[in-house]
């Protein structure tokens, strides 16, 4: 922007040039000066020697000082006007990232970790928090930018997001997402972090006891981008699941099936345990176990009411569902256990909490207490029968029922969310049972099935490259021996 236009912008156009005096020679011959009557452009008389000299450094020092702001201004956009951000909703997504992040540690570890073997116990632990490092790192660099951010294409865009916050390099401290547009871009983009921590880590549930440490990272690190950071866009960022009207509240599709496909196809991949069927696999600890589902299910809140991305009347909903559900799967898991094995086993009650979990998530923002009541009732009865009968009928080795709670319940959950869904208690959604809307139940099968074919296939070709190049199995004697003395050089006394 030169001179001339930058004082045009606040005051009518005027010559700032000499202009050709009546001699032939350049001078301040009668022109159009803003000194005449005020700022209207008019013919002024020619000005004496004086004035005109001190008239000319004042057109030169107003215009130097406007083409400095000009630019100043253009280049710094840090100085732009902040966004309305919200306290509150801000503080709540603070506090739902912590929770959600204290599901995997240590919530998630001390679950997995009381139920295998003694020998085991610090190779599962370290599952979990080391997929939290390295997760975290990978999320900063592009997971986020990929899976959240908008590609400016808008046929990729269904697909995959874009490159904009390589390195959270444009995140400044008044950045937003359009997607949380009254917290900052920093806590909205921390809070999706932790559900990209924790979603891998819940494969280790149907790899315990057999898989190298290396391999393990190896496999988290290369799933969280070619897998979940490709559904999370198709369904959160703007992708053709959401687009097609996929209600997935808070990651029945995207974390719970997704995760528990890819165990699945861990477990058949890596094939069974040795020993398995003939060797005492009984959980050396219950106790560590029910302290992390009891800090799963605390966790959870943020999980699902976090998910309003505000703190309003949707994740007070949410969050009363997923305290209903929760209860009434842990109730039924237990319940049929008791008819079926004659006792109700502790195992059994805090499994039967983590499916109506796992159930509700897809569904928390989207039903009232009576669907949520529903939703735990089949959650626990349909994932007792997956984790324990299934597994044996068909002969899968998931140690720690990853497919059979995780996959399971999340599919359950994203069907009966088309079914129970209403409008009335989220303007989003439009059920089938409640407003009518049948379709709904096609566009949930459709978010089922995207999700299962995409991870498998990924998941398989993941595993097996991996397999080719460093190995994915310890040896038969380290597995006999022991995973923690083996992998990392420690065990667990006492």
């Amino acid at each position: 922007m030169n001179i001339e236009e930058s004082c045009s912008m606040s005051r009518p156009r005027a010559h700032l040039l000499p202009l050709p005096h009546e001699g032939g020679g350049e001078g301040w011959g009668e022109g159009v000066f803003p000194s005449c009557a005020g700022l209207s452009p008019s013919p002024c008389p020619l000005p004496l020697k004086g004035e005109r000299v001190k008239w000319g450094w004042r057109r030169f020092a107003i215009g130097f000082i406007a083409t400095l702001v000009a630019a100043f201004t253009a280049s710094t956009p840090a100085f732009a006007a902040a966004p309305k951000i919200d306290s509150g909703d801000t503080a709540w997504m603070l506090t739902s990232s912590a929770l959600v992040l204290m599901m995997t540690i240590p919530g998630l570890a001390l679950f997995y970790g009381g139920m295998v073997r003694k020998k085991n116990v610090l190779a599962t632990l370290a599952q979990s928090f080391g997929a939290t490092c390295v997760l975290t790192i990978l999320w900063m660099i592009f997971g986020y930018s990929i899976a959240l951010t908008p590609n400016a294409d808008a046929a990729t865009n269904q697909f995959i997001g874009s490159f904009n916050q390589f390195m959270l390099g444009n995140m400044g401290v008044n950045s937003v997402n359009p997607l949380a547009a009254t917290i900052p871009e920093s806590v909205y983009m921390f809070f999706q972090m932790t559900f990209a921590i924790i979603t891998p880590a819940l494969i280790a549930g149907a790899l315990a006891d057999r898989m190298k440490f290396s391999a393990f990272i190896w496999f988290m690190s290369l799933w969280l981008i070619l897998v979940y950071c490709p559904i999370a866009h198709w369904v959160w960022g703007g992708g053709w699941l959401g687009s097609m009207g996929a209600l997935d509240y808070a990651g029945g599709s995207v974390v719970h099936l997704n995760a528990g496909t890819a165990a699945l196809i861990t477990c058949l991949v890596l094939g069974k345990r040795v020993g398995l069927g003939s060797t005492d696999m009984a959980p050396h600890n219950l106790v560590l176990s029910v302290i992390g589902a009891s800090l799963l299910w605390v966790g959870w809140f943020g999980f699902n009411a976090g998910s309003a991305v505000a703190a309003n009347v949707n994740a007070g909903m949410a969050a009363a569902a997923t305290q209903i559900a929760t209860a009434a799967a842990a109730c039924a898991w237990a319940g049929v256990e008791w008819i079926v094995a004659k006792k109700p086993s502790v195992l059994g009650m805090i499994s039967g909490a983590v499916a109506g979990l796992v159930a509700i998530t897809p569904a928390s923002g989207f039903v009232d207490a009576q669907g949520a009541l529903i939703v735990g009732i089949a959650a626990g009865i349909v994932c007792y029968f997956s984790a324990v009968w299934v597994k044996k009928w068909l002969g899968y080795d998931d140690a720690l029922d990853a497919w059979g709670v995780h996959g399971v319940g999340g599919a359950l959950g994203a069907i009966l969310t088309g079914a129970l869904a209403k409008n009335a208690v989220n303007s989003a959604a439009h059920g089938w049972l409640f407003d009518g809307n049948g379709h709904q139940m096609l566009v949930q099968l459709y978010d089922v099935l995207g999700t299962f074919v995409y991870c498998a296939v990924v998941t398989f070709i993941i595993l097996k490259v991996l397999d080719a190049v460093i190995g994915l199995r310890v040896s038969r004697e380290v597995e006999i021996e022991g995973l923690d003395i083996n992998l990392h050089g420690e065990t667990v006394h006492g």
